[in-house]
């Protein structure tokens, strides 16, 4: 067979994997970004009122057990990464995140981070320094990556019939020609 009568059936196989890896990528990231929006609107807040005087035990509202629930929390730490005050528990206790987590939200608006303080805990966490304190906000991604699996099983599916379809083509024309 010549690689010339090849060459398209080829670029449309690459064409379909672009197209269904692009989709996919898309809806991915957006289901993504928009689990930080809850946390960006706590921990701004939370340092807004920290930098206004408010105490940092306010934080602590209904305790959120971070492995279970898919409630937001939030946990304030002083400069030094010690925990203030929070309402977000794991095995029974405020969990501290790295220090490079909390000092890497200095000097911007915030730190977006995948958080994984145990092996089967995912944690979308967004940071905010304030003056004296850091605000780390964040909420269990359970439910989230479910929906990213069932995307990424859709658009191998969808990936699949469209390769599937192509090559049937050009089974069909490769035999009749």
């Amino acid at each position: 067979m010549d690689i010339k009568r090849l060459l398209p059936w080829f670029a449309a196989l690459g064409v379909i994997t672009i197209l269904f890896g692009t989709v996919y990528a898309a809806v991915q990231q957006s289901l993504r970004e928009s689990l930080n929006d809850p946390q960006i609107q706590l921990a701004e807040d939370m340092a807004s009122n920290l930098d206004k005087g408010t105490s940092p035990s306010t934080a602590t509202a209904d305790p959120v057990d971070i492995d279970h629930s898919l409630a937001p929390f939030v946990i304030v730490y002083d400069k030094k990464g010690h925990v203030v005050a929070g309402n977000g528990y794991l095995n029974s206790q405020v969990p501290v995140v790295p220090s490079g987590v909390l000092s890497a939200s200095s000097g911007r608006p915030y730190n977006a981070v995948t958080w994984q303080p145990q092996t089967d805990v995912r944690i979308a966490s967004v940071t905010v320094a304030s003056k004296d304190y850091y605000v780390l906000s964040g909420r269990n991604m359970r439910e989230v990556e479910h929906r990213e699996d069932a995307i990424f099983q859709l658009a191998s599916f969808g990936w699949f019939i469209s390769v599937a379809t192509v090559v049937g083509a050009w089974l069909v024309l490769a035999r009749f020609t």
